[in-house]
């Protein structure tokens, strides 16, 4: 086991398994809050993450648009719901220890640290009841195809700090907020009670994700004396495809530290 904080992400990041992953992951979080703790922190070392994570055999990845659109007011269409948020919860686990690797030679304090595995720690429980509640549907993760693209953010950015906070937890999991509950809903309306409670879970913690990147993104701003919301939309505009889509929570998002003159110029922007 490594006895640094970048070994122990390209641990997770090289595990393919996602049970296997999201355990190693939470493993490696309580370690570093432990040392914390005691006043010993783990060093941060030089370990290099992956281009790309480990990924299992199943489920296939396909092009965004050839996967398949299922309707989720059936039993089969909640099903393909949630296969798709347990997708988007284990690439998150990638993504939040991938960019304690890749940027560790960019001098921050340990308070980037800290929030990243706590974010890292909560994306693997946020797998695993999502991938319970398959379970218990008598489906599993891997049993539909899922979406290609999802790694693409990281790869992009994979040289910039800065956009890879706006692109990440500034750009897609705050759209994250604006779906979930709607998400929510559907499976009120079928009484899936556990998946409500793992739902609900997300959305309640997921506010402090694309809070964590709006903090270091508004930091590593200072640091530079730059306008922050001038070179978010610069970043967006080269990172990200498209423009971004309302109806936008702007409730949660400006509970996470996103205004609206961040977003919404985007909202409309032709690219």
């Amino acid at each position: 086991m490594s006895a640094t904080l970048t070994g122990m992400a390209v641990e997770v990041l090289s595990t393919a398994d996602a049970r296997a992953k999201t355990a190693l992951s939470r493993a490696h979080a309580a370690r570093w809050f432990e040392a914390r703790a005691a006043g010993a922190p783990l060093p941060l070392g030089d370990a290099r993450p992956p281009l790309r994570p480990a990924r299992p055999d199943r489920p296939e990845l396909l092009d965004p648009r050839a996967v398949p659109k299922r309707k989720p007011g059936s039993p089969e269409g909640r099903k393909a719901l949630l296969h798709a948020v347990a997708h988007i919860e284990l690439n998150a686990v990638d993504l939040h220890w991938d960019i304690v690797a890749r940027f560790a030679d960019v001098p921050m304090p340990p308070g980037f640290y800290d929030d990243w595995v706590k974010a890292a720690d909560e994306e693997s429980k946020h797998f695993n009841l999502v991938a319970d509640c398959l379970e218990a549907m008598g489906s599993h993760y891997g049993a539909l195809p899922a979406h290609a693209g999802m790694w693409r953010a990281a790869e992009d950015t994979r040289d910039d700090l800065l956009g890879r906070l706006a692109v990440v937890p500034m750009v897609l999991e705050a759209r994250g907020l604006d779906v979930t509950p709607g998400m929510i809903d559907v499976f009120q309306r079928a009484e899936a009670k556990q998946a409500v409670a793992a739902l609900e879970t997300i959305y309640a913690e997921e506010v402090a994700h694309v809070a964590y990147g709006s903090k270091w993104f508004h930091f590593l701003c200072g640091r530079e004396n730059a306008d922050p919301k001038d070179v978010f939309h610069a970043l967006v505009a080269r990172y990200f495809k498209g423009a971004l889509k309302p109806p936008f929570n702007e409730e949660k998002r400006a509970e996470a530290g996103l205004p609206p003159d961040f977003y919404w110029p985007l909202a409309s922007a032709q690219r």
